[in-house]
């Protein structure tokens, strides 16, 4: 907005008279957003006139003119979606489709086998018996190795917690010390001085 008596843009296409020219110049100078606007107008102007010139257009097309008509099958397609009906009825044929699909290429399932239990004859040809003392050392071995894992995995997780205590009694230890190292300047020498960025 201008607070000039008249307008900047007359002003700027040379279209005031001579006394209101003078006017606009006078204001010009002492109005600071006077001048802005008319500096951004000077820059406006120059930026189009750098503008490659371009030829108009010889004929301009409007969209009653036969070459944007869509093609014959274009406006049966439209047509024929077009309406709710139709939409429904091709909806509803290709879920049919779908479901006939899905039934011809679906494989056929399997039906449930029944067990029956046959005698066990004992022949030569079956595996030996494993002896109950040899399965009993397999158990205790699987035993001794999920124990040996298990202590390794506590002996871990106790060393780690160990650390941690370690570092937060240290931690502990250095903040007591500043305490009392605090402690002891305010007795010497008064309560602590803020620095320059601290707000009073």
């Amino acid at each position: 907005m201008s607070c000039s008596p008249f307008d900047l843009k007359d002003y700027f296409f040379e279209e005031l008279g001579g006394a209101e020219r003078k006017q606009v110049e006078a204001h010009v100078t002492q109005c600071r957003i006077c001048r802005e606007e008319l500096s951004r107008l000077r820059l406006t102007g120059t930026t189009l006139l750098s503008l490659r010139e371009e030829e108009i257009p010889r004929r301009i097309a409007f969209l009653s003119d036969p070459v944007f008509e869509p093609s014959p099958w274009r406006r049966w397609w439209s047509g024929f979606w077009n309406t709710p009906a139709r939409l429904g009825f091709g909806s509803a044929a290709l879920l049919s489709a779908a479901l006939v699909v899905f039934a011809l290429a679906r494989p056929t399932p399997v039906s449930p086998v029944r067990l029956v239990q046959t005698p066990v004859v004992q022949t030569a040809q079956t595996a030996p018996a494993i002896p109950d003392s040899v399965i009993q050392a397999r158990i205790d071995q699987a035993v001794d190795r999920a124990v040996a894992v298990r202590t390794r995995q506590l002996v871990d997780e106790v060393n780690a917690a160990r650390r941690k205590l370690f570092l937060a009694a240290a931690e502990w230890d250095y903040s007591e010390r500043r305490e009392q190292v605090r402690n002891v300047a305010a007795l010497d020498y008064g309560p602590p001085r803020q620095s320059v960025g601290e707000a009073k």
